[in-house]
């Protein structure tokens, strides 16, 4: 990204900010002037905020407000947040029964976030972070979510950011990849068998809202020295009970 561009960006960043403080909505002349730039910089830079919906004008009296895509937006970030305080004593729970550390994810356009984490005590950890994005069809996690989906969600995926190989185990045709998300919706968990990272395991199972939608997903993941193909087979029903302890508390039934 070049420096214009940053400072682009950064201007429609005060843009919004300045609209916040200003409910009864600001003319362009204004805008500028608050901007400190020249009126045809900021009414390029409202039209497009008003093209994608961040702001709205007043045809009116010409004046902008914030649009209804914050709005969106807001209502998206306070449902996540709603989740990780919901889900979070469950994943604590999950820690004390597995002594493995868990995840809290949801899914965005092919990929997993990581929203939650609580570590494992143990002395080998798992290199994962809040906020990170992961590939959906070679997770625990993505493939968990990715079962209780539309077959043209797999297939718009595929479309979009294809099946890359990561290891030997990652399934990198649609049939495999579709044969494995039939298997995880009958079971109703999932696992990585060192499909995304050698050397790390997971079981994972789905987390549905009030509306019988898949919201997220939540995961036990650690290193395959402690977590054998047995064993991590062994937690999936384990992980989905909890799955759906979660579901319950968000109006699942």
């Amino acid at each position: 990204m070049t420096d214009q561009s940053i400072q682009s960006v950064k201007r429609a960043l005060n843009i919004l900010s300045i609209l916040s403080r200003h409910p009864e909505g600001l003319g362009v002349t204004e805008i500028a002037g608050k901007l400190d730039v020249a009126k045809s910089t900021a009414f390029r830079l409202l039209f497009t905020l008003q093209e994608e919906g961040y702001v709205q004008k007043d045809q009116q009296t010409d004046q902008y407000r914030l649009g209804l895509r914050l709005l969106q937006l807001g209502n998206e970030v306070a449902k996540s947040l709603d989740l990780r305080r919901v889900a979070h004593p469950h994943l604590k729970k999950l820690v004390e029964l597995t002594g493995e550390t868990t995840h809290l994810a949801i899914y965005d356009k092919g990929e997993i976030v990581y929203i939650d984490k609580i570590e494992s005590n143990a002395t080998i950890r798992m290199y994962s972070q809040i906020g990170l994005r992961a590939p959906a069809h070679c997770t625990g996690l993505g493939k968990a979510i990715l079962s209780c989906l539309p077959e043209e969600e797999i297939d718009r995926l595929i479309a979009t950011k294809g099946l890359r190989k990561y290891t030997e185990n990652t399934l990198v045709t649609r049939e495999t990849l579709l044969e494995a998300l039939r298997k995880a919706r009958e079971d109703g968990y999932a696992f990585d068998e060192e499909e995304h990272e050698l050397g790390v395991r997971c079981a994972a199972a789905p987390i549905f809202n009030h509306e019988g939608k898949v919201v997220a997903g939540l995961s036990i993941a650690g290193p395959t020295t402690r977590l054998s193909k047995e064993k991590t087979r062994a937690f999936g029903p384990l992980v989905k009970q909890i799955a759906l302890d979660v579901s319950r508390e968000l109006g699942y039934e």
